[in-house]
């Protein structure tokens, strides 16, 4: 289906329980019609927490000094990989601050590695690069690449997203670029930025459909305190979006119903809000789950935002714990990558 405007901004706002109740059946009904009873995990390793960046929340941005910053070499890198792949999971996701010192050339071989010694499906999350850096790491064997516009508003987008000097941020070009490249593309945005609002939340979930893109991640907006959204005083009223549990359950189950094929992450942002936020995302509409396999000495280093769950997940107990869950809600380990189907509603 392909929800009108005017029926996204109804939603967005209501607050009955038994009305919300049947946007989440709804959006479970639709994920489970079109995709199954399947959840398919990826295994999330943080390669590097340095980035060039300054952006207004995120914890890694450049210029903070009290955080020790890391790059994984490739042997560790690997490790990590083989015991994904040990876990039976069909997909990696290498994810990093926006750091230059990952270059084309290295990565490239990181890539080729992965894909001979374990045939992981690779999905990339490492900001904004450049055209060649991405054509290469495609060549390379590299499967999907992850970049979120996080809003649709051109203004508010550059109040958080500051660019780097002599340089313009154009994501949605990019997207176009990842498309045109054969990877699967995957977009997303934040719930509740200061200064978001309903009419353009709105229109980042017709976006979504408008855009083809083959997954979005959706997350509350969770300032690092260390940063300066983290300490300022944020704007309230009726226009402005909370970063609540259950306005992200709205924004994801109403992006289910608007694209019923594109795979859905319950995300780690999620579920930092409460011990049973993953399987609410799980229930509203999501059917993907990202385990946490970065090297515990860099874990608490990737500080991007406050209170990460996945912190303290045990990457040789937790993916069992995950798998038991899941059989909990009456629903299956995927197998395989778990590409998106290729047609739309």
């Amino acid at each position: 289906m392909q929800l009108a405007k005017n029926d996204i901004l109804a939603r967005l706002v209501e607050t009955d329980p038994a009305r919300l109740e049947e946007l989440w059946l709804a959006a479970d009904s639709l994920r489970r019609q079109y995709l199954g009873d399947a959840i398919h995990l990826r295994g999330l390793v943080e390669i590097s927490n340095i980035c060039v960046r300054s952006c207004a929340y995120c914890g890694l941005r450049t210029g903070r000094s009290d955080l020790k910053r890391y790059r994984m070499t490739l042997p560790e890198i690997l490790e990590a990989a083989r015991r994904i792949a040990s876990h039976s999971f069909g997909t990696i996701v290498l994810q990093s601050g926006e750091d230059q010192g990952i270059t084309q050339s290295w990565l490239a071989q990181v890539i080729a590695r992965i894909k001979t010694e374990t045939g992981l499906a690779i999905t990339l999350s490492l900001g904004e690069r450049s055209h060649s850096d991405l054509e290469g790491w495609r060549i390379a064997g590299a499967d999907r690449y992850l970049l979120r516009f996080e809003t649709s508003d051109r203004t508010l987008f550059g109040c958080i997203h500051p660019p780097r000097p002599g340089q313009t941020s154009d994501r949605f070009k990019t997207l176009e670029w990842l498309g045109q490249m054969g990877y699967e593309v995957g977009t997303g945005i934040m719930v509740g930025i200061p200064g978001q609002t309903y009419t353009s939340l709105a229109d980042d979930i017709g976006l979504f459909r408008d855009l083809d893109v083959d997954m979005v991640g959706i997350g509350p907006f969770l300032p690092h305190p260390a940063t300066p959204l983290g300490s300022a005083h944020h704007p309230s009223g009726p226009d402005q979006v909370p970063n609540s549990e259950t306005m992200t359950l709205k924004v994801l189950a109403l992006t289910r119903l608007n694209c019923p094929t594109i795979n859905i992450p319950s995300t780690t942002a999620l579920a930092t809000i409460s011990d049973v936020s993953r399987e609410h995302g799980l229930k509203a509409g999501a059917n993907v789950i990202m385990p946490n396999f970065t090297p515990r000495q860099y874990r608490l280093l990737y500080d991007i935002y406050p209170s990460k769950t996945d912190v303290d997940e045990n990457d040789e107990l937790f993916p069992d714990v995950i798998k038991a869950r899941i059989h909990s809600m009456g629903r299956t380990v995927g197998q395989g990558p778990g590409r998106r189907p290729r047609h739309r509603s």
